[in-house]
């Protein structure tokens, strides 16, 4: 093998210098065993990680049994740490896939930081990042997603996506270095083997070098997004306000959908709810779309972005005072004032609900909780949001918006009820 690539790979990237400790991700396949070979052949300090997840029975064993004498032999730190990976998969109601790689992850962070290393590497590789590139194409992840595996990312280093797999399999080969191999990389009935046993198969009988072609392709992609991301995000800047996505400005970009889509796909709306939204764009208001952790409404002249949250109860603060001429009703709408004497029943905050209705002050009939909003041209989700009080039955305040009339100070007042909402 060819150092030289590697080393020259290594530095045009930045991945790391000589002076870094490297904390390598050694799972015990051809590749990771590979990375931890070449990298102490190169020079540099390497400790180990591993992770069990007990997702393949004795397997998983075998593979921990095998990293723990590798390192001993190599005479360099192994660190272990075992999952419950089923059990955290349905905790964190994610897949089994989405939980190892969480865990893991978050497992190598926590170990680069006790042990000091510089970076974590993995053993991604040449045929990882084209395989990444065709399930990327195919879930639609627009054109940040056509570039395959990146060298760098954060702390997260990949040394060997100058190489292919066969050229690891001969480097392995030719030192005499053994290595375990995962039974379920030859089963398809996960989305990347598919494509790995399938897909790509098909693909080089019509093309013997479509894995050198896609990368050369994802390599100019790579040069292509630097210049479109620069444009969505001065398109951002023109078009997002502090609730939402601006419609009007929106539709005067050269390609709304797509800056649309920009916007949305990393709050975990799919390609199918981004065309349903941009769709909505010119129906009525009232539409709300949902992402596992986001919510998006279509109001008037904005397309509202919200985190799902439960609703910030207020915290009110409740004083008694003798009712003098002196008194001054304070004007700012987080304070309320009542006739102490006319509050006959405990009261309770709570939020609206449809068929609400009060007496807003300085009226005599009564008027929909529902149409006082939408006259003061509330949104939806500040409509979601709108606390009442209550006494009994009646609706005595919409906090922090109008009190009802017939809870009122008049001439007859002795007593003064003061509500101020400290949110």
């Amino acid at each position: 093998m060819n150092m030289q690539k590697i080393t020259q790979f290594i530095n045009r990237n930045k991945l790391f210098s000589q002076k870094d400790k490297i904390l390598v991700a050694l799972s015990g396949g051809a590749d990771s065993v590979a990375l931890l070979r070449l990298l102490l052949a190169l020079g540099y300090t390497c400790e180990a990680a591993h992770c069990n997840f007990h997702l393949r029975g004795t397997e998983s064993d075998r593979d921990e049994t095998f990293v723990r004498n590798l390192c001993k032999t190599l005479q360099i730190p192994l660190y272990i740490i075992h999952f419950s990976t089923e059990k955290e998969a349905k905790k964190r109601h994610v897949s089994i896939e989405m939980a190892a790689r969480t865990l893991r992850y978050e497992w190598f962070e926590k170990m680069r930081k006790e042990c000091d290393a510089g970076v974590i590497a993995i053993a991604h590789h040449q045929d990882d990042s084209v395989e990444t590139l065709l399930l990327n194409l195919i879930r639609g992840t627009g054109i940040n997603g056509l570039q395959g595996i990146r060298p760098i990312n954060g702390k997260i280093v990949r040394p060997l996506l100058c190489l292919g797999r066969k050229e690891i399999i001969e480097y392995l080969e030719s030192i005499g270095q053994e290595y375990v191999t995962d039974s379920t990389n030859f089963q398809d009935e996960y989305t990347r083997n598919k494509i790995r046993l399938n897909l790509l198969p098909m693909m080089q009988e019509i093309n013997p070098s479509i894995k050198e072609s896609i990368l050369r392709t994802a390599g100019y992609l790579n040069d292509v997004s630097i210049i479109y991301n620069k444009g969505i995000e001065e398109a951002k800047r023109h078009i997002l306000t502090e609730k939402g996505i601006d419609i009007n400005l929106l539709l005067q970009e050269p390609a709304p959908e797509t800056l649309l889509f920009e916007i949305l796909y990393p709050l975990g709306f799919n390609t199918s709810q981004i065309k349903d939204i941009y769709q909505a764009l010119d129906s009525q208001s009232g539409k709300i779309f949902t992402s596992a952790e986001w919510r998006i409404a279509k109001d008037r002249k904005l397309l509202l972005i919200q985190s799902k949250q439960e609703p910030h109860k207020p915290i009110l603060e409740m004083r008694e005072y003798n009712y003098t001429p002196e008194f001054i009703i304070p004007q700012d709408k987080k304070t309320a004032c009542f006739d102490a004497d006319k509050i006959s029943n405990p009261l309770s905050l709570r939020l609206w609900k449809q068929g609400d209705s009060f007496i807003p002050f300085g009226m005599t009939g009564r008027k929909k909780i529902s149409d006082y909003l939408t006259n003061c041209k509330y949104s939806i989700f500040q409509k979601e949001e709108q606390w009442v009080l209550c006494c009994g039955e009646d609706i005595i305040w919409l906090v922090e918006e109008r009190t009802d009339n017939r809870f009122r100070i008049d001439e007859k007042t002795k007593k003064v009820l003061i509500v101020t909402c400290k949110r």
